[in-house]
C-alpha cells in the first residue's frame, strides 16, 4: 500500500481478452494415492468450474495446461528434476504417470469444446521450450491471464511470474489454486501480489469483468 497506493493491481478485466490458465489438474496431482498427490487440489474443483463457466459465458477462453515428461528406460527429458527432486522409487512411478499421451484433465472438471489443452514439460508453461502457451495466447489476442491449478507455489507461481515478465496482466486466483500446505500457498500469494501481479478470489475476478 505504501508503495503502490492501492491493494490490487487491476480494477477490471475485458473477458474477451482474458484466459483462465488451469495448471496440472490431472491424475498425477489430483488422484488419491498418486505419486505427486496434492490432496487439496480436489477441493478447488468447484471454484475452477464456476470461474471457467463465468468466463466462457462472457467470451473468454479456458486453457488446460497439463504436464508430461518423456522417459526412455532409465532416462528422461528432465534428468535434473528426476534425479534430484524425487527418490528412485518415486521417480519411476512419477515418470510413468507423466508419460505423454496419458494426460487428461481431472475427471471432476468441466471442459467445453472451445477450450484449449496444452502440454508442458517444465514447471513454467511459459519458459522457452516448455510449451506453446505463449504463442497460443498471443494469437488469441489475450492480454490478461488468470492462474489456477496446482501447486500454487510451484507450477502456478512459475507460470505466473513468467507471464508477468512477458507483459501479460497476471492474476493468481487464490481459491482456485492448491498447495501441499497453507503456509506454502499463502507465501506465494504474498510474494506475487507484491511483485508479479494481482491476487483475487474467483468472486472478485467475476465482479471485475466488464
Amino acid at each position: 500500500m505504501a508503495r503502490r497506493g492501492k491493494l490490487h493491481w487491476f480494477e477490471q478485466f475485458d473477458p474477451a481478452r482474458t484466459a483462465l490458465i488451469v495448471i496440472d489438474m490431472q491424475n498425477t496431482f489430483c488422484e488419491p494415492g498418486s505419486p505427486a498427490e496434492v490432496a487439496v487440489s480436489r477441493s478447488i474443483v468447484p471454484n475452477i468450474n464456476r470461474l471457467a463457466g463465468e468466463l466462457r459465458g462472457r467470451g473468454g477462453r479456458v486453457v488446460w495446461v497439463l504436464h508430461a515428461n518423456s522417459h526412455w528406460g532409465d532416462r528422461t527429458d528432465w534428468e535434473l528434476f528426476f534425479n534430484n527432486v524425487v527418490s528412485d522409487d518415486v521417480k519411476l512411478r512419477t515418470a510413468a504417470s507423466l508419460a505423454p499421451g496419458k494426460q487428461q484433465v481431472w475427471s471432476g472438471l468441466v471442459t467445453a469444446p472451445d477450450d484449449i489443452t496444452i502440454i508442458k514439460n517444465r514447471y513454467s508453461a511459459l519458459i522457452q521450450g516448455s510449451s506453446s502457451l505463449e504463442r497460443v495466447l498471443r494469437n488469441l489476442g489475450i492480454d490478461t491471464v488468470l492462474i489456477a491449478g496446482t501447486k500454487t507455489n510451484v507450477c502456478c507461481e512459475a507460470t505466473g511470474r513468467d507471464a508477468m515478465m512477458l507483459d501479460f496482466r497476471t492474476v493468481i486466483v487464490s481459491d482456485c489454486c492448491a498447495a501441499l500446505s497453507d503456509d506454502e500457498h499463502r507465501a506465494t500469494l504474498e510474494t506475487f501480489i507484491q511483485q508479479f501481479g494481482d491476487v483475487l478470489s474467483s468472486d472478485e475476478v467475476v465482479r471485475r469483468m466488464r
